[in-house]
């Protein structure tokens, strides 16, 4: 197959199937799939104690983004103690909530979000973004039910953030499973088919599947249960739309209304959890919706009290066993500054300081970072006689600079090398800390 040959197929191909997907498949690395969704930042420490403990690592949290409150500082802080806490942020954009309505998005908006998201320095490669929510609620669409507005506005937005940046992973909006036809709601089968219809590949445009997998009715079905409006009603939609895309279940739970509910909902979404979700391989990430709503309509369902303490459901899932996830991290940095005396001792250890900057996604330590000996030839020889040990540096977060040390010990002989060290962070190269000669004598 020819150079051109090969462009024109790939033309063709996202002409009739859609946006290719560019981020990497998150199934493909060990994946821990707890995570939670919360409405105040204060809260991620809650959600590391409760999705990083028994094992678990990297566990998920999911957060609304409204139109007036894109502001940088704000969300680079939410991102960075993400970061922190080995939290994955999966983030959903909104419009302005007026009229006891969310407003209908507009597409003129559509790049101030991606000049927004581009501007922030994210947890992970991919960037998971969901669009909208239940928009066959009328009231999630301007107090109006519009499919076809909504298929353009995601095909918009997903194709704006695929061509801004390839590792943005575009979810849809959670569908409302159990809404009915009725003057404020749309059969969720019904309003996906109108999608469909304006816009034939809009599900080609995504890169998983977001479900809001509810135990109907009144959010609270059986455990058992299958298929639509039950906890496994990730199934049915994957049906609807004939993709085995990846899932994530941004939305579940039962509700709580008596004490004695307390213990039911901590039973069931253990239950839900161990043998349901966690056997399901195509399952990225399930977030119940809500750790902590203090006020009416969502009290029902936080798992989080008034009084500050937290209903049996957190215990409960806090102490299953979880995996340790290991998401990709882009790894990046540059090497500033560096000083070794050329002038060594024999058989004597003399240190070595270099100041390097973190440009990357992932927090540098000790444990995964180190000073490699790349090169160090007698010039007069053919023994390697020079030994490079003991790399420290303090913790180095991206965006930071931090003082790097290590130290050299040549063999009790006079000569010179000729020696060249760099420095690697979980084995990308970051840069030169010392590139010349060393005479020990």
């Amino acid at each position: 197959m020819n150079k051109i040959t090969a462009i024109v197929l790939g033309l063709i191909g996202i002409l009739f199937f859609g946006t290719p997907i560019y981020a990497y498949e998150p199934l493909t690395l060990p994946n821990n799939i707890y995570g939670i969704g919360i409405i105040n930042h204060t809260d991620l420490q809650d959600v590391s104690n409760l999705v990083n403990v028994n094992g678990g690592d990297w566990g998920y949290v999911t957060i609304v983004i409204t139109e007036d409150n894109r502001n940088k500082e704000i969300w680079q802080k939410f991102l960075d103690d993400c970061r922190r806490l080995h939290l994955i942020p999966i983030v959903r954009v909104a419009s302005k909530f007026t009229d006891n309505n969310w407003q209908i998005p507009k597409i003129e908006e559509v790049d101030n979000w991606v000049n927004f998201f581009n501007s922030l320095n994210w947890v992970t490669e991919n960037r998971y973004i969901i669009i909208g929510n239940e928009p066959n609620h009328a009231k999630e669409w301007g107090g109006k039910i519009n499919p076809k507005e909504y298929a353009i506005y995601l095909r918009t937005f997903a194709e704006r953030l695929h061509n801004a940046d390839p590792n943005y992973f575009v979810l849809n909006a959670g569908f409302d499973q159990d809404a009915p036809n009725s003057k404020s709601t749309m059969d969720q089968k019904k309003y996906m088919d109108e999608m469909k219809k304006a816009v034939p590949e809009v599900f080609n445009f995504i890169d998983g599947w977001s479900s809001h997998s509810y135990p109907n009715p009144a959010f609270s079905g059986s455990k058992t249960a299958t298929g639509r409006r039950s906890i496994r009603g990730y199934e049915w939609e994957l049906g609807l739309i004939k993709k085995n895309l990846p899932v994530f279940i941004t939305e579940t739970g039962w509700v709580r209304k008596t004490t004695k509910d307390e213990k039911l909902t901590a039973d069931n979404l253990k239950y839900a959890y161990e043998e349901v979700w966690s056997k399901n391989k195509n399952i990225v990430a399930v977030t119940p919706f809500i750790l902590n709503y203090q006020d009416e309509p969502f009290y029902e369902f936080s798992w989080k009290n008034k009084d500050g303490s937290f209903f049996p459901v957190y215990g409960e899932i806090q102490n299953l066993q979880k995996l340790k996830g290991q998401p990709k991290q882009k790894i990046s940095g540059e090497v500033i500054f560096n000083f070794l005396n050329p002038l060594m001792l024999r058989n004597r250890e003399s240190t070595g300081y270099s100041i390097v900057k973190n440009t990357g996604q992932a927090i540098w330590t000790e444990s995964e970072a180190n000073v490699i000996n790349e090169q160090a030839l007698l010039i007069n020889g053919s023994e390697d006689e020079i030994v490079l040990s003991n790399t420290k540096f303090n913790q180095i977060e991206p965006f930071s600079t931090g003082l790097v040390t290590y130290t050299l010990k040549t063999a009790n002989e006079n000569n010179i090398f000729s020696v060249k060290l760099g420095f690697y962070v979980r084995g990308e190269r970051i840069g030169d800390i010392y590139n010349g000669k060393i005479i020990s004598f």
